[in-house]
């Protein structure tokens, strides 16, 4: 900002309107990440200090009642501790970084800590949202499928498991090695992939992470429950699909 300032006085002295202008833009993309208000700031900081305390309160209360509780532990329910594992490490490894960076008004841990924050969000987030997609899927195959369901069966929720986090980290690592990139975004207090650069590289990966982790996962939830609703309806005796 002082250099800014020099910069500013000398081309005053020059009259030189390039060199203002110049000046101008600088001053411009320096504060572009400072869009909110203090106020603004605060409240973010106080939504994000709720999100993150009820989180890990409720989410951690999950886990204990699992671990206490034999009867919980069935297939369905490790699917569920696999989504309340991931909401738990973003209220342990995110909401905190965002959360003091709000109460400041700016990013706080440098360029590393904003790379590892986006990274982490993005990977934990898709995790959630795989796992949705898994647990939509495991309940349509227990609903339509012409045999109980095997309540001892480990090995397909285990796998369902490894492959949300395999299928996360596939999409979130091409960041760290030039298919986009993470970095600032908003008013600066959080950090995210890309969402604002006009490139091919950048637009691909932006467009794929769409498709493949969005659309993909809304569209196997949407079928499966969709079925489901098909399949009660016919229960009941009001839908001719399944005559």
């Amino acid at each position: 900002m002082i250099a800014s300032n020099l910069s500013a006085i000398s081309c005053r002295r020059a009259n030189s309107a390039l060199c203002l202008s110049a000046v101008e833009e600088h001053l411009q993309a320096s504060s572009s990440y400072r869009t909110l208000s203090p106020t603004g700031h605060l409240l973010v900081a106080v939504t994000l200090g709720f999100i993150g305390t009820f989180g890990f309160l409720n989410n951690l209360l999950v886990f204990v009642l699992f671990c206490r509780c034999k009867v919980l532990r069935s297939p369905i329910n490790f699917l569920l501790v696999n989504i309340c594992l991931s909401d738990l490490l973003v209220c342990v490894l995110g909401t905190p970084f965002s959360f003091a960076a709000s109460t400041q008004g700016r990013w706080l841990i440098g360029d590393s800590g904003c790379v590892w924050y986006g990274f982490a969000n993005s990977l934990l987030g898709i995790v959630s949202l795989i796992s949705l997609a898994v647990l939509s899927y495991e309940r349509y195959c227990t609903m339509m499928g012409s045999t109980e369901a095997d309540a001892t069966n480990y090995k397909k929720v285990a796998g369902g498991m490894v492959i949300s986090w395999v299928y996360s980290l596939i999409w979130t690592l091409p960041p760290l090695f030039g298919w986009s990139r993470y970095g600032p975004e908003g008013p600066g207090s959080t950090c995210s992939v890309d969402w604002t650069t006009k490139t091919a590289n950048n637009i691909s990966y932006i467009i794929c992470l769409f498709i493949f982790c969005l659309i993909v996962p809304f569209l196997v939830i949407a079928f499966c429950y969709g079925r489901h609703v098909v399949y009660l309806y016919w229960c009941i005796g009001l839908s001719p699909l399944y005559k």
